[in-house]
Formats: C-alpha cells, structure tokens, sequence
C-alpha cells in the first residue's frame, strides 16, 4: 500500500492531466504540504521533483509556480538530507531526471563540449575511480610530460593520476589536460581527436549552483498561465500551422546570446546529451522567437568550419515559462528536412504536438523547407524507449506517412485493427515493424513521392563513386545553361557563407541541381 508521502505525490502528479477542471486552490494546498514536508525516499524524491518542474512549466496559477520555484530551490538541501542518511542516490542520476539539484554523475563529453563547461565550472574534475581505459593517456599525455617517457612505455600500470598531480599545480587535473592538449601545435579537430579518444569521465557536481536542472530558467516575458485545457494533439493540424502567420524573428548578439548558449550547452550536458549544434554553434547567428503560449525558441546553425558537406544544419532549444522543454535538430537539402524533434520525458504529458507544430512552422518559415522527413530511430528503430512511448502514432496522427509501400500498407492494416477495438494498442512487435523505414509530412505546395526513396547517404555514396566532391562537381559538360552553371557556383559559395539559409534558397530554385540529386540519391 502507498505511504502517506507516496499518496501525496500520487495526488500531486494527478493534476498533471487534470487541466480545465477548476480546483486550483487543492493543488496549491498540495504544494504548499509538499513544500514543508520531506521525503526519505530518493525514488520518490525525483518523482516529485519531476512532477514539480511540470507544475512550473505548465502552471494554473501564479501561486503553483511559486510554490513550484520554492520547492525546486529546496532540492539541494532534500538531497543532502538523504546522502547524510546513506541512502543510495542512484535513482537520482539516471538520465531521464540527472541534473537535480545537490547531486552528481560521471559521463563522458567530446572535447568541445569539456572545454566550454570547464571554462564556467572550476569544479569539473575527472572521475579517476571510474576511469577503466588509463592505458589510453600514455600516448596523448607524453607528448608534454616528457618525463612520462621514463615509465609509461616500460612499466606496467604507469599512475598517470600521480604523473598528472605533479605537473598540474593549482589547477585540477581537467584544467591541466585541458591547456596541455590546447597548445599542441596541431588543429583544433587533431586537439579533439586526441581528447576524445581518452574517453575520459567527467565528474559534474551540481551542488552550491544554479547550473542545475532544478533552478536553470531562461529569463522570459510575463508567466503564461494555463486555466484552460491544454491543447490535445487532435486539435493540431500541421497544415493550419504552417499556412500560419510568420513568427516574429529577432536576432540575439553579444552577452545575450553566449548566456542563452552557455545555458542550452549546460541543459544538454546535464542530461548526459550532446547535440553537434551545441558544441559547435554559429555564435555570431542566434534568432529567438516566441509562439505564444509561455514557449520561447533559440535557434541557431554551424560556423563554416564545422558544416556538413552538402545539408544544411541548424538545431535550437525550446523553453516553456523559461523551463527547458527539449531541443530540435535539423538537416536539410533544397526543401527536404529531416527533424530530429526531443522533448524531455518531464514533459511530455503537455502540449506536444503543439509545440512541434511551432517548430515545423519556424522552420518553414526560416529555410523555405516543405517536406520534413523522421528518421527510423526517432519512431523505435533500436530505439526502445520511442516503441514504448508509440512515438510512430504520433507522428501518424500529425499526417506523417511512410515512405516505404510496404510499410504503408501495415499502416493501413494496423489502423483498422485499432478502429475495430476501441481502446487496444500496437504490439511492440507492430511498433518496430512499422519503425523500419522513414516518415514524411509533405505540406501545402510539395512535391508528393518526389523524396519517398531519398537518402542522403546514397547520393554522397554516389558522389564518391563519380568522383564528385561538391555539389559543382554534378554539372554536366554539356546540356546546363551558362545561367545553371553560374547559380550552381553561387550556391557552393553560400554554403561557406554567413548563413546556410541563403545556401538552400538557391538550391530549391535550382530544378535541374535537384533533380540531379534525387535520382543518385534515390538509386541505393
């Protein structure tokens, strides 16, 4: 039988679905005993707090998101309750709640990615206990501590933690590696290889900070408050949203924008994540908007030294009542993108489908994209946590396909099962089969089937074959318009250029380059 805690936090994480139903004043009374109470469980410590940081992003009243923000700045202090009592924290660092407030993990980061959160953590250190791999920094750390030479490559077990300690003086051993490997007179990609392939564990401390998951807000407008329903995923169409009225784009430069990154980059990490957007940003090129609703967007693409050869890349961060939501990575060619679309498992009983719709229309907006294409791990391919979510349905149900026919056609059999029995589910089994190929929305205006067989690494398979490098290397020798042929050159330009929206612009006016593109690419 539940406990008297438990029954609390089960009454609390019912008003999660409860939205519409009047009542406030229960839920604040709720918070209010939960603000003054305390829990001996950790399990049930980062139930709550999940529960909590929902409250706060979705609020019914001003109240709840106080009560919520005073229950959140109180993490730190229930945590140490519980480590003083030996409990084990573990439940406290799995990756679906890792971040509270008071704890602390170990995980591996690219080098990039170390480097910037060191710069702003002088508590990040490395995890020497859990390091298993030391036989890899023999190679890397000899190249500046010469002395190393004497017992590394003829000893066994050489204590590279020793080593280290004697060379670092006041700075801690991540510092130390850190500028060693910084001055090598090699690339900053030979720097990152050379890191990367220590596979180093970082320890992250997230006590005595506001770097935590429990206090880390954006800094935002008047505090949406949601008296009414949220909005269902029936009530969204991707169709209306993209005929919609243009966002208000604005573009965020100097100390704005390195907070805004510096705390997009902190969100990632503490949810043992790393996006390639976030490591690399285009620093110089953030745009903010804001949809309604409490959401605010940062997006952003990749300096020229850090582009894809041919797509174009862009990613952002989403923040509900200046809580981060989830995040959102795009890659796309002439008016194809594929969207990598995450939202949190916090908080994933809101407004899911309305916020992807906003993100399909930003993007719409921004880069001329039309047909907007998942990749099979987003809806369950070796993906288990997307086949017991059912994230293909909801996709399906936004007006996604498959592009696969034989795929379609288990679609079809499997909707009508479900419409003949009311209230059954896909199998597992169903899920992964139906998650065996890519989903496509095409809206208003597209090309139907045109991209059905396109994968990118086909054509760049196809390129390699054909000996092209670039996009220039497809023009024929003979057959192209000296007009063709000058605008292929202007969009080989755009992709080094301040901004790759530019760069698919003018590939998606160029029908014979996409043409050209889609029969390699869909050839595999």
């Amino acid at each position: 039988m539940p406990t008297g805690p438990e029954l609390l936090v089960d009454r609390l994480s019912g008003w999660k679905s409860r939205y519409g139903t009047g009542g406030s004043g229960e839920l604040e009374g709720l918070l209010q005993r939960v603000a003054q109470g305390r829990l001996r469980d950790p399990a049930l410590l980062a139930r709550l707090h999940e529960t909590v940081l929902f409250l706060r992003a979705y609020p019914r009243t001003v109240r709840v998101a106080r009560l919520a923000d005073r229950i959140l700045a109180s993490m730190e202090g229930r945590v140490a309750v519980l480590r003083n009592a030996a409990w084990d924290l573990s439940a406290l660092e799995e990756p679906e709640v890792s971040g509270i407030a008071g704890t602390a993990f170990s995980a591996v980061f690219s080098y990039p990615v170390v480097r910037k959160l060191a710069a702003r953590n002088p508590k990040l250190e490395i995890d020497w206990e859990a390091y298993d791999r030391p036989e890899r920094l023999g190679p890397v750390v000899c190249r500046f501590l010469l002395l190393l030479n004497e017992d590394w490559p003829v000893e066994a077990h050489a204590p590279f933690e020793r080593w280290i300690d004697a060379a670092r003086g006041r700075r801690t051993g991540l510092q130390y590696l850190l500028g060693q490997i910084g001055a090598l007179p090699v690339s900053e990609r030979e720097q990152a290889d050379l890191f990367d392939s220590l596979d180093l564990p970082i320890r992250m401390d997230f006590s005595g900070t506001a770097r935590n998951r429990s206090q880390l807000t954006l800094a935002h407008g008047p505090l949406y408050v949601h008296r009414d329903a949220l909005i269902a995923r029936r009530e969204v169409s991707l169709a209306e949203s993209l005929a919609g009225p243009r966002l208000p784009i604005r573009r965020v430069a100097g100390r704005e924008a390195k907070r805004v990154l510096d705390l997009i980059l902190d969100t990632s990490a503490m949810r043992y994540r790393e996006l390639y957007g976030f490591s690399h940003p285009d620093e110089d090129r953030v745009f903010h908007t804001t949809p309604g609703r409490g959401v605010d967007i940062y997006f952003f693409g990749v300096p020229p030294a850090w582009r894809l050869p041919l797509r174009a890349y862009h990613s952002g961060m989403f923040f509900k009542n200046g809580i981060p939501a989830g995040y959102v990575e795009l890659l796309s060619l002439f008016e194809r993108a594929e969207v990598g679309f995450n939202l949190y498992y916090t908080f994933r009983e809101g407004e899911s489908a309305w916020l992807y719709a906003q993100l399909l229309r930003l993007f719409h907006q921004t880069l001329g994209v039309t047909t907007f294409s998942v990749d099979p791990y987003q809806i369950g391919h070796e993906n288990e946590e997307a086949i017991q979510s059912g994230a293909f349905w909801f996709y399906r149900k936004l007006g996604f396909r498959p592009a696969d026919p034989e795929i379609a056609r288990l679609t079809e059999v499997e909707e009508r099962r479900l419409a003949a029995s009311p209230g059954a589910r896909s199998t597992p089994r169903t899920l992964r089969r139906l998650a065996a190929g890519y989903i496509l929305y095409e809206a208003p205006g597209a090309d139907p089937g045109a991209w059905d067989r396109f994968a990118i690494r086909n054509l760049a398979i196809a390129m390699t074959r054909h000996g092209a490098i670039q996009l220039t290397d497809l023009a024929p020798r003979a057959g192209w318009s000296a007009e063709e042929k000058t605008t292929l050159h202007a969009i080989v330009k755009a992709k080094h250029s301040a901004d790759e929206s530019r760069y698919l612009r003018l590939m998606q006016r160029h029908t014979r380059l996409r043409a050209a593109c889609l029969r390699l690419g869909s050839a595999g």
